[in-house]
Parts: C-alpha cells; structure tokens; sequence
C-alpha cells in the first residue's frame, strides 16, 4: 500500500489496516477524499505519528473527536490493542462506515459513537479519558475547548495541524488558563506524515473542567475563546 512497511506494525496489524482501506476505497458514501494509492501515507502513516506522544502509547482510554473516516482512530486502535478507543463523529453515515471497518477488519477496541463532542462530555464520557486525538479541520483553541470536559486532569489533547500558525498558537495561549488547557509541545512529523507539512499539537489538562464546559453544541467552533 505504501512505498515501505510500516516498522511499528506487525503483518497481522497492517492486514487490519489494509481491509479498512479497501472498504474506504469501495464506500460509496463519500467519507474521505482520500481512497487511491496515497490512502496507506496520508491516512494510516499520518495517524501513527501519534505514537511519537509517549502519554499516547500509554494511554488505555482515548477519544478520538471529530473521527471523520476513522482516522487516526482505527490505526490506533490497531497499534495499540490494550487501548479502548471511541471514535466521535456527528454524522451517522462515517460512523456506520467506522462500525462496518471495524467489524470486517477484527478491531474489537474501536467503538463508533454517534454523538457530537459536547454531548458526549455531558454524559458519562465527562473526565474519562486519557488522551484526546483530533485530526479534524478546527482551530486550537476550538479542538482544546472539545477536549477539555472530556480529559481527567493531567490527560493530553494531541491535534494532528499542517503549516503552523502564529495567530492560532497565541488564540490558544490566551485561552489556556479558561480552558484549563496547556500547550506543552508542537512536534514536527512531516516527513513521516501524509502531510509534509504536519504538525503534532499536545496540549495537557492541567486543573479542573471550567464549570461552563461544555458550552452549547457548536458556540466552540463558533465563536473559539481567546
């Protein structure tokens, strides 16, 4: 599928992901862009620069928000097979695709959530997870703002992003405190990624939730703090 193997896969691991792959090529439902021969760079190598986040190979319960296709949560679910991952996606026909992929692909440890971010913080995913990963389009201070109800204190957002951005990155400082959102790192993946210019954000949970998080379904990516 690539132009190499993957050295952090074993053969059984990259079968899984290859039978994702070519159901996400036959999907007739449109749930990626991406289906052709860069699918294995730009979907499974992009999402297992994650790995690169030791909280994240450690982690036993993550949130993967915004998971469109399944992506980077099938991989990781793959990767790390001690891990339960959910895969949060509002739109019912990618989730339907994450159960069916999952299913097909033997990956036990993936469950599809059809919910939105804030909705799920609300329930009994509120201060349950380790990490949260995103590789959705949204600003820092948006996908930070997701994250936060959903970490326990001292748990990790970490933000697949592309080119880096000032603006983005000091919107985000300036929320942190509000946010009770950190950033600790920003690591540079690109030449390992489906993106040369992919950047990984990790961003800590330092103190309690913000009573006011979640706020109502959508103000985040409406109207971002900072």
């Amino acid at each position: 599928m690539g132009d190499a193997p993957t050295p952090s896969l074993s053969p059984a691991q990259r079968r899984a992901l290859e039978t994702v792959l070519a159901l996400l090529a036959e999907e007739r439902a449109s749930v990626s862009s991406v289906v052709d021969q860069r699918a294995w760079k730009v979907h499974v190598e992009d999402s297992l620069t994650g790995l690169e986040v030791p909280e994240l190979r450690s982690a036993r319960r993550i949130a993967d928000v915004g998971a469109g296709a399944g992506f980077p949560g099938l991989v990781l679910a793959v990767a790390l097979p001690e891990a339960e991952i959910d895969l949060i996606e509002s739109v019912s026909r990618k989730t339907a695709f994450i159960t069916r992929a999952a299913e097909a692909a033997g990956i036990p440890n993936a469950i599809a959530v059809t919910a939105r971010a804030e909705d799920v913080a609300r329930g009994e995913g509120r201060e349950t997870y380790d990490i949260v990963t995103s590789r959705a389009v949204g600003r820092l201070s948006t996908l930070a703002e997701l994250a936060s109800p959903l970490l326990r204190d001292g748990g990790v957002l970490v933000a697949w992003k592309g080119k880096r951005d000032a603006e983005e990155e000091n919107q985000l400082e300036r929320a942190s405190e509000a946010l009770a959102m950190t950033p600790e790192s920003i690591l540079d993946v690109g030449h390992r990624a489906g993106s040369e210019h992919r950047h990984l954000h990790v961003i800590r949970k330092t103190g309690d939730t913000p009573p006011n998080l979640p706020r109502k379904s959508g103000l985040a990516k409406k109207r971002p703090q900072g």
